[in-house]
């Protein structure tokens, strides 16, 4: 067996410093929400907020199974979340490598040949070496390394869950969009029928000599002008059938032909969605979670820097033997170890450059997490006042539509009865049409603010796998 003798104190020495020294670099401590210009409550919601479990999945608040299934297929098939998911990967196997260089190092080679001369008897020749290296962490620099890969991968992680935040929230956005458009096609496509009636009945008062020719044409330039808006609500809703399927991980065309069958427009359970206290919605949202691990990782990254300023200390060993035949490698076993300390004296201030570069990368960074929170904020106070603006649009053009459609049926009744002129039934129709394009309109905008309410508070990652908690 192989002694050193006298080293062991020196190697227990070295260890103990290594593991008690003080790491170079500030400490990271979160900013507070005053800092960040949090305030104490949204001046349109109420302290009461969503629970996780809600805002987990925020979409069956629709109620529609179709939906729900497309929401499952874009997590499990996009390839936004699959570029995501490769991104964090990567972090995570950079945590690992920085963790790496807290350990020593080990390496052991072997050789064997056979040596000729030509003169004297050829011999064989065998050796085995085994070599260490190790590089203390003195001052914390490699433990700040870590610190900054392990938020890198934390950051990573929240990216990930904010694309699928994202995701979610535009394949249900594009879901309304869908149905918005089958409904406005059900809507031209009845009022043409009804338009066409009025033109044929015109043309029989005309024939009657009841009317002049004026109503006829004016029956076909509405008949015309509402036809004509049918080929727009078609590219409309044959668009956000092509982005469904995109958004699915799919090929446009076939794999969403199933949703071309119209259905009604998905509309949320009744009563408004609270946004809770600010601090806590914030807390909520993947993307001001990254930009705070940004944050703590450009602090740590400070310490990296500050530390190459310092000695580093290494040990290096090794245990090696050699010999003519491979029996007898064992009989002479060699070895040295040596300990080696190491100090930059003039670079021409690049290092302490890179520590004013570090922190100017903090400052950078916190930037970024205010405005984070800042663009948090006010997408909390837009997505609240649209849902509650919505809400009392939708009441008032539901009685709009009623009391329009009642007058296009009174005006329909009086012209064949020719208690009215047509000019008064293609101002009842052509109501009647706005009314009910306006209705459909804002029942899309409630369904769409809330799902503008539910993306600005960060739900549909919640129970993502690996979250970081």
């Amino acid at each position: 067996m192989l002694r050193f003798v006298g080293q062991r104190p020196l190697l227990a020495g070295l260890l103990l410093v290594s593991v008690a020294g003080c790491a170079a670099g500030p400490d990271y401590t979160p900013p507070a929400s005053v800092d960040l210009g949090v305030p104490a409550r949204f001046s349109a919601g109420a302290e009461a907020g969503p629970g996780e479990a809600e805002l987990a999945n925020w979409w069956s608040r629709f109620d529609d199974p179709q939906l729900n299934a497309l929401v499952e297929r874009a997590i499990a098939a996009n390839p936004d979340i699959g570029q995501a998911e490769a991104r964090l990967r990567q972090a995570r196997e950079a945590s690992v490598q920085a963790g790496s260089a807290l350990l020593p190092t080990l390496d052991a080679s072997g050789r064997g040949g056979r040596n000729f001369a030509s003169r004297g008897g050829n011999s064989n020749s065998f050796s085995l070496g085994l070599d260490a290296g190790w590089q203390l962490d003195l001052f914390g620099g490699t433990r700040r390394g870590m610190e900054a890969a392990r938020a890198d991968e934390a950051a990573k992680r929240y990216d990930l869950a904010a694309v699928r935040v994202a995701i979610i929230s535009e394949l249900v956005s594009n879901y309304v969009q869908l149905r918005l458009a089958q409904e406005q096609l059900r809507i031209a496509e009845a009022t043409v029928a009804n338009q066409r009636d009025n033109r044929q009945i015109a043309g029989w008062r005309v024939q009657a000599g009841l009317v002049s020719s004026l109503d006829e044409q004016q029956a076909r330039t509405q008949l015309a002008q509402t036809e004509a808006t049918i080929p727009a609500i078609e590219v409309s809703l044959h668009n956000a059938l092509n982005r469904i399927a995109v958004l699915t991980g799919q090929a446009p065309g076939e794999a969403v032909r199933a949703l071309e069958a119209a259905a009604a427009l998905p509309q949320p359970a009744e009563g408004l969605v609270s946004a809770g206290i600010p601090a806590e919605a914030l807390r909520q949202r993947p993307d001001v979670r990254a930009a705070e691990r940004s944050l703590a990782a450009a602090t740590a990254r400070v310490g990296v820097a500050e530390a190459q300023l310092l000695p580093a200390l290494g040990i290096s060993g090794s245990v090696g033997t050699s010999a003519l035949t491979a029996g007898g490698l064992f009989d002479i076993i060699t070895g040295s170890l040596f300990a080696g300390l190491s100090q930059t004296i003039f670079e021409g201030g690049a290092r302490t450059s890179r520590i004013r570069g570090q922190k100017a990368a903090v400052d950078g960074a916190f930037a970024a997490y205010r405005s984070t929170v800042l663009a948090a904020l006010e997408d909390v106070e837009n997505a609240l006042v649209a849902a509650k603006a919505a809400d009392a649009r939708t009441a008032q053009l539901a009685e709009a539509a009623d009391a329009a459609n009642n007058s296009a049926i009174l005006a329909r009744m009086q012209y064949q009865s020719g208690l009215t002129d047509f000019q008064t039934l293609l101002t009842a129709e052509q109501s009647l049409l706005s009314a009910s394009n306006s209705l459909a309109g804002s029942r899309a905008d409630r369904a769409l603010a809330v799902v503008q309410l539910y993306n600005a508070l960060g739900g549909g990652w919640q129970t993502m796998d690996g979250r970081d908690t």
